[in-house]
Parts: structure tokens; C-alpha cells; sequence
């Protein structure tokens, strides 16, 4: 994906940026190839694949969400900083906490909010199941990328997230259900299956609404969660 295509793909699923905003991407990208050098970061270094796969793909979370409606969000499993570094510079008005478990990652963000002098934003270093737990009902969105299946997911960051507001599992084309709704108190109110452009990569995006409280017992334990999933 060539920078023009990129603008104008972005276009389509109503994002445009500022020049300011393209050198964010660009002094991000050199970053994340810089450290990868050193540290697994991503397998994807090449530029035009990274735009599309990365940078692209992140902001594709913006075709089942309004993100200019959205004031605070949660990155669980946030790696290298996909989508939540990406969201912050393209939606700058989001104040996002990055989640991974980590601490070389965690270290990795903070050097890259540095240099981007990004603000309200921060990288924890946790586990999602012990994060919620001290932080419930505490932002509008949360949002997963390719991180584990939708059971453990969902159990893991769900309380989290403010009644009535939402989580959004970003996927590749695999098959996933979850049918415990009610046990957590949510519900699933929209689903989009679409291809990446130029590339034609399948994806898929769930998006969950918050009925009301989760359960005291949620989450629990994870290594209950992985033997026992909901």
C-alpha cells in the first residue's frame, strides 16, 4: 500500500489526515523497524505491507465504531502498539491506556509516546483479568487485535467497560461465537466481515454492547479461563 493509497483507502472509511499526522505514522513506523532489529516486534517490516497491515488495519475499527464519538479506550494485548498507538495518533483526542503483559513491550511504548510527544495516554504492563478488576466500568471502549479467542476476550476485559458502552474484537477470517451473552451482560449488536484492500486479506469485527454490571465472579483466574472457557 503506497502512502497516496493509504489517504484515500482511509478516506473511504471517513478518516482523513493531517500532514502532522502522516509524519506521526512515518516516525512511528522507522521506530517499530528500528527496535525490531533487536526485539520481535513484528514479522512485517517491509513499508507498503506495514501501512496496510498495521497502520491500515488498525483504523478499520473506525467502520463499526464512530471513534469521534468515543472519549476513552482500552488496547488489550497491545504489542507493538497496534491499534491503540495508531487509534491515539489519528483520533488524537482519545485518551488510551495500552495494556501487555510484557514489560520490554510496555518499555518499547513509552519510548515511542516519548518521541511523539503523544498525551493522555499511558502503557501498563498486566494482565487484561487483573486490570479489570481494579478498574471497572472505566472507559467507553476496549478493544482487542488478533489477541485470543473471543470467550477469553470477553471474560478478561469486559468489566472494563462502562454500562452501555462497548468492546470490539478485531480478527482475521476465522469463525468465532460466543453464546454466554447473558452470563456477562452483554450482547452483540453488530458484526462486519470485509477484505483488505490491494491485499484482499479477510477480516472480521464484533462489536459487543454492555448491558449492565458484570458478575463478581468475572473474570476469573485465567488459567480457569483457558481450561474452562464461557
Amino acid at each position: 500500500m503506497e502512502i497516496n493509497d493509504f489517504i484515500e483507502e482511509l478516506k473511504k472509511i471517513n478518516i482523513e489526515l493531517s500532514l502532522n499526522q502522516l509524519e506521526q505514522l512515518e516516525k512511528y513506523y522507522n521506530l517499530v523497524i528500528k527496535k525490531n532489529k533487536v526485539m520481535n516486534l513484528t514479522g512485517i517490516t517491509d513499508k507498503k505491507e506495514f501501512y496496510l497491515k498495521h497502520f491500515y488495519d488498525s483504523l478499520t475499527i473506525n467502520k463499526i465504531i464512530d471513534l469521534n464519538k468515543i472519549n476513552s479506550i482500552c488496547d488489550i494485548g497491545s504489542g507493538a502498539g497496534f491499534p491503540g498507538i495508531v487509534l491515539k495518533i489519528v483520533f488524537p483526542h482519545l485518551h488510551v491506556t495500552l495494556i501487555d503483559s510484557l514489560n520490554k513491550r510496555i518499555i518499547f511504548l513509552n519510548d515511542v509516546i516519548k518521541e511523539l510527544n503523544l498525551t493522555n495516554i499511558e502503557a501498563i504492563c498486566t494482565r487484561a483479568e487483573e486490570f479489570s478488576r481494579i478498574n471497572e466500568e472505566k472507559y467507553d471502549l476496549v478493544t482487542a487485535r488478533a489477541v485470543a479467542s473471543l470467550s477469553i476476550l470477553l471474560e478478561c476485559s469486559i468489566r472494563l467497560v462502562k454500562i452501555g458502552k462497548f468492546f470490539v474484537a478485531m480478527k482475521g477470517n476465522q469463525i468465532e461465537y460466543f453464546n454466554n451473552e447473558k452470563e456477562l451482560k452483554i450482547k452483540k449488536v453488530s458484526e462486519i466481515d470485509f477484505e483488505l484492500p490491494f491485499e484482499r486479506s479477510e477480516r472480521k469485527l464484533l462489536k459487543f454492547e454492555k448491558i449492565s454490571s458484570t458478575p463478581k465472579k468475572y473474570p476469573r483466574a485465567y488459567s480457569v479461563i483457558k481450561k474452562k472457557p464461557l
